[in-house]
């Protein structure tokens, strides 16, 4: 516990400044991604309305000072640069086993937009810093109209595919094997008319790996953006030696009063070489509710059924996270993630408990 609260602390002192990257703070402004995040799709480094808007609106206390001096990412009209740190605490109990706890800095991302032709022309950069090793998450050059509805972006970048919500271990996020650990390399066009969002994206199909056959891997996301609600689908299509993979979901948000709503379900068949066949089903149900200013309650429900063909093998997941934002540039969550599955593996019953701190700029 006292390692919990030096890397805590150690993390408080970095004077990063906070921002989200939750699509539900989307919902409850009834914005598209862009207007918070450089990237269509969300997440990644944060634009200077995303800043202000984490500075001004988001925190439970407001420090004195002016809009014009909060930080904004932008160094110059050419070059733009952001982050995100992150520190957290969890302990795991397995039914059968000793509880297991562990506190770690988690990671240190940073971005630069590096802009040559402003509006025009855009070369981008997403790293993991630490720990470990450095590691590259996004890199690729994008153009763009002069209105900034129609780009092209090559490179190596995150898919667009469902909601790309924070946690990489949802299973919508798991499953379907698109995430922030698995960005793929090719080229993407993306369309921003009116209320309308979307995005095709041609790739490798090997999740950032080396190109190891022929076949491509294509991802077309579109959604509608309303004040109030918004709705949407995604198709994916891995063509592999392997074995070939189809993904289609729908996922829509809605505002009611305090409350936002997320929901995704998705379909996913693998097809295999000899001709087997499996169907998978993922389904996501959260709802934020608004506490009051700086504090936000979300209870998460998802579904997993690994095999359409096998009665009694699904598995669930029941969240419950309180998330505060007591001042500017940091935020906190307390959180509890349940676990049900077949009573035969102990690890898919398991409880997990976490403490985490966030801090992007």
């Amino acid at each position: 516990m006292k390692h919990c609260v030096s890397v805590m602390l150690l993390v408080i002192f970095c004077q990063a400044h906070i921002a989200h990257a939750e699509p539900y703070l989307a919902i409850k402004k009834g914005l598209k991604c862009l207007a918070c995040h450089s990237s269509p799709s969300g997440a990644g480094k944060r634009t200077p309305y995303g800043n202000l808007f984490a500075a001004t609106e988001m925190p439970a206390h407001k420090l004195p000072g002016k809009a014009a001096n909060f930080w904004s990412g932008e160094i110059s009209k050419y070059l733009a640069v952001g982050g995100d740190v992150r520190a957290a605490w969890n302990r795991i109990d397995v039914p059968g086993q000793a509880a297991t706890e562990d506190a770690a800095l988690s990671e240190i991302l940073s971005y630069a937009e590096l802009r040559p032709m402003p509006k025009y022309l855009t070369l981008y950069i997403d790293a993991k810093i630490a720990p470990d090793d450095v590691t590259v998450r996004e890199q690729y050059a994008r153009l763009s109209t002069q209105s900034g509805r129609i780009y092209l972006q090559a490179g190596e970048f995150f898919l667009p595919y469902g909601w790309r919500i924070q946690d990489d271990d949802a299973f919508i996020r798991q499953v379907s094997g698109i995430n922030f650990n698995t960005p793929d390399s090719g080229w993407q066009l993306g369309w921003e008319q009116g209320n309308w969002s979307s995005q095709f994206a041609v790739s490798r199909g090997t999740a950032g790996g080396p190109e190891v056959d022929s076949g491509k891997q294509y991802s077309l996301r579109v959604s509608r953006v309303v004040s109030k609600w918004r709705v949407g689908g995604s198709v994916n299509f891995n063509d592999s030696a392997l074995g070939d993979r189809q993904m289609q979901n729908i996922f829509a948000g809605l505002r009611t009063g305090r409350v936002a709503w997320l929901g995704e379900v998705d379909l996913i068949i693998d097809k295999g070489l000899s001709g087997g066949r499996r169907e998978l089903w993922v389904a996501l149900l959260e709802a934020n509710i608004s506490l009051g200013q700086g504090h936000n309650l979300k209870l998460t429900y998802e579904h997993f059924d690994p095999d359409g063909d096998i009665a009694e093998n699904e598995q669930n997941r029941y969240s419950v996270v309180w998330e505060y934002s007591p001042i500017r540039f940091l935020q906190s969550r307390i959180g509890l993630r349940n676990f049900e599955g077949i009573p035969q593996n102990s690890a898919q019953n398991r409880e997990q408990w976490f403490i985490e701190l966030h801090l992007p700029f």
